[in-house]
């Protein structure tokens, strides 16, 4: 299996489909979540008081729920889409799932927020790219990590996992700076909706490093990759 994981990110990296992306901690891990809205954590590091954030719901909450039946943390999604507010609801209420219409951005207030080219899409973002539309905007609100964490009385943070459409670029800086004790960062990153992407992804990557984050896994497809914090 390790070979095979190898092989396909080896062959996305000579064809410019994504970065080469190395392991720099060894650390046990598993996939949670749906094949395609799923992550790899660090499951020794997740307890029943832990706290995850979990940017960018969509209408897959299959890693939040996979995380609260394994171990009955608590979650809290956050996600200002139209769309996914609604199908949220429709949900109905999920124990220890707590959800808030806001966006996660590198400032608080409302900003111009581009919906999907596609309708019939769901997942629009802060910034426009391949698959956004230019002239379909709408406003959401939005706020730093340390305005969330203050608001939410959260001083550490187990796991925060981000999944918001390419904006993640301009978000993890203000992350690192919010001084918010974080011990896993879980970010699906969106290299392939932008020219240059994969500088743009591996910059990223050595920003989280320059701040002790470890990558532990990567998704085969080099999108989804996890980071812990050094306890060194």
């Amino acid at each position: 299996m390790q070979l095979k994981h190898s092989i396909i990110k080896l062959y996305r990296f000579l064809r410019g489909k994504s970065p080469y992306i190395t392991r720099t901690a060894k650390v046990r891990h598993e996939w949670v979540g749906s094949s395609n809205g799923g992550f790899y954590v660090a499951p020794e590091y997740i307890h029943p008081d832990s706290v995850v954030y979990s940017f960018g719901i969509g209408q897959d909450i299959s890693f939040d729920t996979s995380l609260i039946k394994k171990y009955a943390c608590s979650v809290y999604g956050f996600d200002p889409t139209p769309k996914s507010i609604e199908w949220v609801k429709a949900q109905g209420e999920i124990s220890n799932f707590n959800f808030v219409p806001v966006g996660i951005s590198d400032k608080t207030g409302e900003l111009e927020f581009f919906l999907p080219q596609n309708d019939k899409h769901v997942s629009g973002s802060l910034v426009d790219n391949t698959v956004t539309n230019s002239e379909n905007t709408i406003k959401v609100p939005v706020k730093d990590l340390k305005t969330i964490a203050g608001e939410l009385g959260h001083q550490t943070i187990d796991v925060l996992k981000m999944d918001i459409e390419g904006a993640e670029y301009d978000v993890i800086p203000g992350i690192i700076e919010s001084g918010i004790d974080i011990r896993q960062i879980l970010i699906e990153f969106h290299h392939r909706l932008y020219p240059g992407g994969n500088k743009k992804t591996r910059d990223a990557i050595n920003l989280l490093a320059k701040h002790g984050y470890k990558v532990f896994a990567t998704s085969d497809i080099v999108e989804e990759i996890s980071f812990i914090k050094s306890e060194e």
